[in-house]
């Protein structure tokens, strides 16, 4: 008897501490929480109506009505068990059939209770089952079988499976099972109980899992459309001062060549990783988006700027970093949106103080913006435009080497130049 109480004592404490989690779990819908909790309660009742016949045995004649009530219940109950599991575990059209089916043999039960077909309680108060008992065992049978069938369409809708808790939930029920039938010792709803916790662990992972595919999935289909957007307008901008968008892909290109060659030196390798080359590379054609602000009568001037035009073409820079801010904001997060920003708004600043529009210094300069001056300067000068003719790569190269430590990041510059027939 001890060994049973301790059997029925852990199932109740198993079922109220999944009751407690079901009822504070926020992912599930009000249907799935009904179902969970109509298993798990009719788990605990089950075993405490079965604990109670079990006690009582042999001297429940003052108690034969109320016992055969709960009895009648723990009967009605038990098949469906697997019936209310199924249905939390979100096959809920199939649960409803099914219940229809199981409440047969509920009113079996109890219109046998009258007659003591299926089981009764005699004089002594002794438990004894009718001569129809084998309608419940068949039922049982059949509710068990209906839960291994519909465990497997279960793990079938989802993309990541684990057969192994399948399998442990068969072991567990066979474990269960076997004592009973073969040496009378009842710990069956021990075994249904540790079987509904695993299925329902079992059923979470699974919804995690595929909710995680899912996030990820949308994750790269939001960065697609976040990708085609920013590409759109920077090819956008740079028509109008007559290039074709080729300067937006090789700058891309460039700067995703350079910040990965100064992670290979040690250049700056604490603060360039997988996320910076991929941001940089990303946003790189965003630089000149500040261009929408100048006038094409400037931007499309075929010979030398005067000085009042060169101060209002400087103001793409400074307009760059807000125009971004009005334009991302809401379709990137604010990491994304600070290094697009540093880029647009800076990538004009150089090394020794003189550059433009915030006269930022060295290191004061975001890393972002000093790999982007090089690779925007190289490419301007091997590319025609409207008031040049293209340079060589030959002197490109010699100009940027000139310029190392005056308006380009030397360390950076040196990986540039230690590289530079990996920028073509």
């Amino acid at each position: 008897m001890s060994l049973y109480a301790g059997a029925i004592l852990l199932t109740e404490l198993l079922m109220a501490a999944m009751v407690l989690h079901v009822m504070r779990h926020t992912s599930f819908t009000r249907e799935e929480k009904a179902w969970y909790l109509l298993t798990f309660c009719s788990v605990m009742l089950c075993a405490g109506a079965e604990f109670l016949s079990r006690h009582l045995d042999g001297r429940a004649a003052p108690f034969a009505l109320p016992l055969t009530v709960i009895t009648v219940i723990q009967f009605s109950l038990a098949p469906m068990l697997p019936v209310f599991f199924i249905g939390a575990l979100g096959m809920q059209s199939l649960a409803k059939k099914a219940s229809a089916v199981f409440a047969l043999h509920a009113g079996a039960e109890i219109v046998s209770a009258f007659f003591g077909w299926i089981f009764f309680f005699d004089a002594g108060g002794t438990y004894v089952r009718g001569g129809a008992y084998i309608i419940y065992e068949a039922f049982y049978l059949i509710s068990l079988l209906f839960l291994i069938v519909s465990l497997i369409f279960v793990g079938r809708r989802f993309q990541h499976r684990d057969r192994l808790t399948i399998v442990m939930v068969l072991v567990i029920m066979v474990a269960a099972i076997l004592p009973l039938l073969l040496f009378k010792i009842y710990t069956d709803y021990l075994g249904i109980g540790i079987c509904a916790c695993l299925c329902y662990i079992y059923y979470n992972d699974l919804i995690q899992a595929d909710l995680r595919s899912e996030l990820v999935e949308e994750q790269k289909r939001i960065s697609r459309i976040q990708a085609q957007i920013i590409s759109s307008m920077a090819n956008l901008i740079e028509s109008r001062d007559m290039e074709t968008g080729e300067h937006v892909a090789r700058t891309s290109r460039y700067v995703r060549t350079l910040a990965e060659k100064c992670r290979e030196d040690g250049v700056y390798a604490d603060l360039i990783d997988d996320r910076f080359i991929e941001m940089i590379s990303l946003l790189a054609p965003m630089h000149d988006i500040g261009k929408i602000v100048v006038p094409d009568s400037i931007l499309k001037k075929p010979g030398r700027l005067t000085e009042e035009e060169f101060q209002e073409m400087k103001r793409h820079a400074s307009e760059g970093g807000k125009v971004i801010g009005e334009v991302l904001r809401g379709i990137t997060d604010e990491d994304y949106l600070h290094f697009a920003s540093d880029i647009a708004a800076y990538h004009h600043e150089r090394w020794e103080g003189r550059g433009y529009p915030a006269g930022l210094k060295g290191e004061e300069i975001p890393l972002a913006s000093r790999i982007m001056a090089i690779a925007d300067v190289y490419d301007a000068l091997i590319s025609e435009r409207c008031y040049k003719k293209p340079m060589s790569r030959e002197e490109a190269i010699r100009i940027i080497r000139e310029e190392s430590g005056t308006h380009f990041d030397p360390r950076i510059a040196e990986v540039f130049l230690r590289h530079q027939s990996d920028f073509v």
